[in-house]
């Protein structure tokens, strides 16, 4: 995992050491509670396929599990893009070194879409470098133009959502699919870690819930336990696990959020 336009979209959007704001916090949040609900139909149009783009390994269930499992319920084709194997999770690990993360990170994602039933009928590995992005954001919009088709509906993290792999990945996902002419959704992941409810940086006028029937929930659910991985803490550096208590509670919402174009 590793708004109206912001007037400073670079302040403050500090992914800080701790949980960040708490789940409570925004499932007692005003402006989440009033962003307007959309069905899978809504968003992804009956002639369009579903792409999903995830910078690392559990982003694409983190911002659409529910989506990916929605859209395998009801027989529309998706397609997975993994941009990178997320080797750089565990910095100075002697427990995750990078080939070992390399190999393990991709297998979880295998596990994790088994888990929602998805069966991805194209699925791309583009080994980029974890953590380098933005300096291979042409390249990546590049390789993700030669993916796409016209009529495909994108999904991926948000541009501002404050991890720079995250928010490369948003850019040129968007960049990708004005070029083809299809149509990019983006999803806050981290985002909810530094925002506060009502936190006017959101772009809540552009946003749309789709909301998750209880099964589609619980299939979310299992997909992240799948990123044992990320789960665990790291006894060789005493770091806490990368995917924090909020994020997995986030996991459980019955719904998923979306900033339309």
């Amino acid at each position: 995992m590793n708004s109206p336009a912001l007037a400073d979209p670079t302040a403050t959007r500090h992914i800080g050491p701790g949980d960040g704001t708490p789940e409570w916090q925004w499932a007692r949040c005003s402006r989440l509670a009033a962003v307007p609900f959309a069905q899978f139909s809504d968003l992804v149009p009956a002639d369009a396929r579903a792409v999903v783009v995830a910078p690392h390994p559990d982003d694409e269930v983190l911002a659409a599990g529910g989506l990916l499992a929605l859209a395998t319920q009801i027989g529309r084709s998706i397609a997975l893009v993994a941009v990178t194997d997320g080797a750089a999770s565990h910095p100075a690990s002697r427990l995750w070194p990078a080939e070992r993360l390399a190999a393990e990170r991709p297998r979880e994602t295998l596990a994790a879409l088994a888990a929602l039933g998805a069966h991805p009928q194209a699925m791309v590995r583009l080994g980029l470098p974890d953590g380098g992005l933005a300096a291979q954001e042409a390249e990546l919009a590049r390789q993700l133009q030669a993916v796409l088709r016209p009529r495909d509906v994108v999904i991926t993290t948000w541009q501002f959502d404050g991890h720079p792999d995250h928010e490369a990945t948003g850019r040129a996902a968007a960049q990708a699919a004005r070029a083809v002419g299809a149509r990019c959704l983006q999803a806050p992941v981290w985002a909810w870690h530094w925002a506060r409810p009502g936190d006017a940086r959101m772009p809540w006028a552009r946003a749309q819930r789709l909301p998750l029937p209880a099964a589609i929930a619980r299939r979310k659910q299992a997909a992240m336990r799948a990123f044992a991985s990320q789960l665990a803490p790291d006894p060789s550096t005493g770091a806490g696990p990368v995917l924090r208590a909020t994020t997995v509670a986030r996991a459980d919402r019955p719904f998923e959020v979306f900033f339309l174009p």
